[in-house]
């Protein structure tokens, strides 16, 4: 047991010294060939070659771990659900405790420091400007039983938690910031493949699961952010390889409580089908129905029950030619009494040269409605559900000023890769409120009069991302937000901490280990 222990340590010391770099193609691929020795693709794994090496594993298991990606990965229960690269790295901890290809074990940890000055959030009034630094640390097990066969387990607990630097009386702390030790999946699933000899596979998950849906503006499993969505209920699919897919879920979205165990609530329910074609690559498409009815707290004003559709179409970037995406979304039903109408409308064309860097140029649009007149029995402000925002807006934790409602924004950014395993990015848009006298996003500021205007200002934000391997990654980046006219007016001064009207500056820095 002592030398089992003993490995755990040193798996994590290795990943600092000396792992290969994570390149465009699947890292660490091994060949068998008829001859019946072992070529390997790509740079052997230091780890495992350090096991093999000492006599941990034998010279079999090494082969055959070495060769567990690309077309070889064990699929875990919830890959259907969720983008690869969140849940698919190099599995030390399994390895050296010996564990068979039927169990999955994994241990995710990331560590971030993240610093905000001149906060605006009328929720942060009592700290008096003061800047807002936080250590967020998230901590993920994975546990998975029936590796490729039909029959799956799954669990997965995250622990999130945030630790204050400065004021605790003007700190931005809540459910998206720490979520202490809960069950983020815990679900059993069915994979048929070949369903009927129709070449047809098809999924079920029954259980507590997190999911990415489309472009995850509207469905997402949180990746920036310190606290992630997960739903209890039913998931389902059927898709015919990479051409196309069809889900359909009913479920009750968990409530997430800071210290105590989440909830679910039978007074709010959460159901879908979406359909993704990809027939063509210059034009694919997604289409989708989403229902909510959300009657869980007590003030009626606050009960959500509407529709929400639309469809999306796209085509990935590519090196030497034009990509795009086109999006738009459409609500209609009920806000407390009041009839709801909103949509979102978003609008990408970009372009990837063919050159050193493979330097990408991409130009943004969005518009996402917002309530034109308030108590006019109409709300108009567009709901984004349970979307993220960090991979087009800006990086969200303690930040996050701009949300998918009553906005208007343009913009543009070039991404580069001076190394496969490095990205670099600049981003810059302007910020206008889409009507004048609805909420800012959720930072509680709002005009009535509309008095204020709609110019909320314009962010350049840098980042860099540096993938030694699939088991260690660093993350940078830092934002200042010039903040525009609609800040300088007295009726939002008032409603501001001291100082809120200020330019505020971003900066993060964080490390993820997994093993």
């Amino acid at each position: 047991m002592s030398r089992r222990i003993f490995w755990c340590v040193l798996l994590t010391a290795l990943l600092l010294i000396g792992p290969e770099r994570t390149t465009a193609v699947e890292h660490g691929d091994v060949i068998y060939k008829k001859d019946g020795t072992w070529v390997f693709k790509n740079t052997e794994d230091p780890v495992f070659k350090l096991m093999r090496d000492t006599g941990w594993i034998t010279t079999e298991k090494y082969f055959t771990v070495s060769s567990q990606t690309g077309k070889n990965w064990i699929e875990p229960a919830d890959a259907i659900l969720n983008r690869r690269g969140q849940i698919d790295w190099r599995r030390y901890l399994k390895t050296g405790l010996h564990l068979p290809d039927w169990i999955d074990l994994g241990l995710e940890q990331r560590t971030r420091f993240e610093s905000v000055s001149h906060p605006w959030r009328v929720v942060q009034i009592p700290g008096n400007g003061a800047t807002d630094a936080q250590i967020p640390l998230r901590s993920r097990i994975r546990f998975g039983l029936g590796g490729n066969g039909p029959f799956r387990f799954f669990f997965e607990g995250q622990d999130s938690r945030s630790f204050l630097l400065t004021d605790t009386l003007g700190s931005f702390q809540n459910n998206t910031t720490v979520n202490e030790f809960d069950a983020l999946q815990l679900f059993v699933a069915l994979k048929l493949d070949n369903v009927l000899g129709t070449g047809l596979r098809a999924d079920f998950h029954f259980g507590r699961w997190t999911s990415d849906f489309g472009r995850r503006r509207l469905i997402s499993r949180n990746d920036f952010r310190n606290t992630t969505n997960s739903f209890d209920g039913f998931h389902w699919q059927i898709s015919r390889d990479m051409l196309w897919r069809l889900r359909a879920f009913i479920v009750e979205p968990v409530i997430r409580l800071t210290e105590q165990l989440d909830q679910q609530n039978s007074q709010s329910l959460f159901w879908g089908t979406y359909f993704e074609g990809h027939h063509f690559p210059w034009f694919q498409m997604d289409a989708y129905y989403l229902g909510l009815n959300d009657r869980r707290v007590a003030n009626v004003a606050d009960h959500r029950t509407y529709s929400t559709f639309g469809g999306r179409l796209y085509k990935n970037p590519k090196p030497g030619g034009p990509d795009y995406e086109i999006e738009t979304t459409w609500q209609v039903g009920t806000t407390g009494v009041t009839d709801h109408f909103a949509y979102l409308n978003h609008l990408d064309i970009g372009y990837t040269f063919d050159l050193p860097w493979t330097p990408r140029l991409v130009f943004h649009y969005d518009y996402a409605s917002g309530d034109r007149q308030p108590g006019d029995g109409q709300n108009g402000s567009f709901d984004t559900l349970f979307g993220s925002r960090n991979f087009e807006y800006t990086r969200t934790g303690i930040w996050g000023p701009f949300y998918r409602t009553n906005l208007q924004t343009p913009g543009w950014r070039v991404i580069v890769t001076p190394t496969p395993s490095l990205l670099l990015e600049v981003k810059h848009r302007a910020w206008f409120l889409a009507q004048s006298k609805d909420f800012f996003g959720q930072s509680g500021l709002r005009d009535p009069t509309g008095q204020s205007g709609t110019s909320l200002g314009q962010d350049v934000e840098l980042r860099a991302q540096w993938a030694i391997n699939s088991n260690l990654d660093f993350d940078f980046g830092y934002a200042h937000w010039f903040k525009g006219s609609y800040f300088d007016s007295p009726i939002i001064i008032a409603q501001m901490p001291t100082g809120g009207n200020k330019d505020s500056d971003y900066f993060f820095a964080a490390v993820r280990v997994r093993i």
